[in-house]
């Protein structure tokens, strides 16, 4: 089995409820006028890489970001690259839970009626296991917990390391493999929007 050179994790772009901070998961939400626009953007970053396959969540938010960047004609969609599973806390805010529960977080929240961070690792763990029997560089278009727990599956950390791994919309951050072990490379990196010198929000 050979292994994958890279790995970019590009999250989507910026969405009416990834601006308002609401908890979204399989809500099937487009983009905004500037979710598009970064997606555009990603083209040029993304270009600089020889990737070997092009994967995207089903999602139309992951879908239309992977098309807006130009590699919408290549890329295979793979159901297990959705966004976790939010259960009740669907479209809800962290601020608003923490009202009542100062200490609150959808990392440690029990889940009903949705997907526990377990079965998200789970789900992780067979996408790195096809991601290293690539051969190539392989750009993921998905979600920002998604993503976060991906990252944290590939260094073969536990699926809750990524709450401590920001991840904005529009960014790449790339994955990769020194000396036999399974790293990360770069982080959150996020693409310049043209006639913003400060570059998209995260």
């Amino acid at each position: 089995m050979q292994s994958t050179t890279q790995v970019l994790l590009i999250r989507h772009g910026e969405t009416e409820w990834s601006r308002t901070h609401r908890h979204t998961g399989l809500t099937d939400i487009g983009l905004t006028e500037t979710g598009e626009r970064q997606a555009a953007a990603l083209g040029a970053k993304v270009a600089a890489f020889e990737l070997a396959e092009v994967w995207t969540s089903p999602l139309r938010r992951a879908a239309q970001t992977c098309h807006l960047a130009g590699l919408g004609d290549r890329a295979v969609v793979h159901d297990d690259l959705v966004e976790w599973d939010y259960g009740e806390f669907e479209g809800s805010v962290t601020a608003d839970h923490r009202v009542r529960d100062p200490s609150w977080s959808i990392w440690t929240a029990p889940i009903h009626e949705g997907e526990t961070l377990a079965a998200v690792g789970r789900r992780a763990d067979a996408v790195v296991e096809r991601l290293v029997a690539v051969g190539g560089s392989v750009a993921v278009f998905a979600h920002g917990q998604f993503l976060r727990i991906l990252a944290s599956r590939w260094i073969g950390a536990p699926p809750d390391t990524g709450r401590h791994l920001v991840l904005g919309p529009a960014t790449v951050s790339i994955l990769g493999i020194d000396r036999g072990d399974r790293v990360i490379e770069g982080w959150n990196e996020a693409c310049r929007l043209p006639g913003d010198a400060a570059g998209p929000a995260a």
